[in-house]
């Protein structure tokens, strides 16, 4: 007891060396445990989500690129199809397509261009507010609605992928008039609005003021001056309007929902030729072979932490020698006061085991807390 007493004062006198120990400790304990939960959790979300996904139409390329951005919205973008692509898996009568636009964010936050389509199919409820009915709203996922404080009645103002991504791109300002219900997802990281919001966001579609005008008598004269709304208002909304062919319109991609097992079967065939510019990509294959990737890199992180953890145990082994070096006039004192080397002993093993003692707590705290958060971290990790 009164070893313990006194380490604890030491520990407590020289607090600056004690708490990086601690924290040192903690690291070594816990980041292995955390690399462990978030892998198992990143297994889950992308097998789960993907095989929840049964078809995803896109530009023929990368198929972990159109996966990755269609069913997880991660910035990796494949080259977009045109509409047509949609109208001909309607055409077809096999199956339901949903059409998603992804190019743009707001306040770090994927904005993501659907139908009503895609909330029934990923079982997606609005918690507050209302749904999207109108041109320029906007629903928010639960993690962006708590991350930016906002709900029904804000706004949010929509920006490009990139900078230098600004051609015929102009900032819209959407209404939010939902917040989503949280569901551990990719969608509680997102922006959803309605496709034809995100072609006006492009430039693909605009409202206008008045191009014409007319005097006192009854003149009519063209105004050169068109200002394009950055504001969608129940004043403007019926002045918007789109340019070009529909078919022409942009979509990232296209989630396939066959109407059965055959149906998926004969629409991936018809896809199959190499010189068609559309591929119908299966997620869960997809998925399947890049989590068999990040295991196999993990193996090779676990060896790696294992080394870093050896190194950091040696440093601080290291330092609690030096401390005790540093006291060799304090235990010469303690050996004229009668103390036996026991006695000092006693002294080092209870330093050793409170610093042991709150360096677990402290992991432990760290590895509850991610285990509790797992899902938010792996949504928000995909959504990178």
């Amino acid at each position: 007891m009164n070893a313990l007493f006194l380490a604890f004062a030491h520990l407590r006198w020289t607090w600056v060396r004690s708490t990086v120990l601690v924290i040192v400790g903690a690291l070594i304990l816990s980041v292995p445990m955390v690399t462990q939960v978030l892998l198992r959790g990143s297994e889950d979300a992308l097998t789960r989500r993907a095989e929840a996904t049964p078809l995803v139409l896109g530009a023929r390329g990368s198929q972990t690129d159109l996966v990755m951005n269609a069913v997880y919205f991660s910035a990796d973008r494949a080259p977009p199809v045109t509409r047509a692509a949609e109208d001909a898996v309607w055409d077809s009568g096999l199956a339901l397509p949903i059409p998603l636009h992804t190019a743009f964010q707001s306040n770090g936050a994927r904005i993501v261009g659907t139908s009503l389509d895609y909330f029934d199919f990923r079982g997606l409820k609005v918690e507050t507010g209302r749904q999207i009915a109108l041109l320029g709203e906007a629903v928010l996922g639960a993690q962006v609605a708590e991350r930016l404080g906002l709900g029904p009645g804000d706004t949010v103002v929509s920006a490009p992928e990139n900078l230098f991504d600004l051609d015929g791109i102009y900032p819209l300002e959407l209404e939010i008039t939902g917040v989503l219900a949280p569901t551990g997802t990719p969608d509680d990281e997102a922006i959803f609005t309605d496709i034809k919001t995100s072609w006006v966001i492009a430039g693909i579609g605009h409202g206008h003021d008045d191009v014409v005008v007319a005097d006192d008598q009854g003149n009519v004269t063209a105004n050169a001056a068109i200002t394009e709304f950055q504001r969608i208002t129940p004043e403007n909304i019926d002045s918007f309007h789109f340019h070009g062919a529909a078919s022409d319109y942009p979509l990232s991609a296209v989630v396939v929902v066959p109407d059965d097992a055959r149906s998926g079967t004969i629409l991936r065939g018809r896809y199959l030729d190499p010189e068609n510019p559309v591929q119908v990509t299966v997620p869960a294959e997809v998925v399947a072979g890049l989590v068999d990737r990040i295991f196999r890199i993990a193996a090779l992180l676990d060896a790696v932490t294992l080394v870093i953890g050896i190194a950091a145990l040696g440093a601080v082994g290291l330092a609690l020698y030096l401390a005790w070096t540093l006291r060799a006039p304090e235990m010469q004192t303690a050996r004229r006061l009668g103390a036996g080397r026991f006695v000092i002993g006693q002294l080092a093993l209870a330093e050793i085991a409170i610093l042991l003692v709150l360096s677990t707590g402290l992991a432990a705290a760290i590895v509850t807390f991610v285990t509790r958060r797992s899902d938010g971290i792996v949504s928000w990790l995909l959504a990178m």
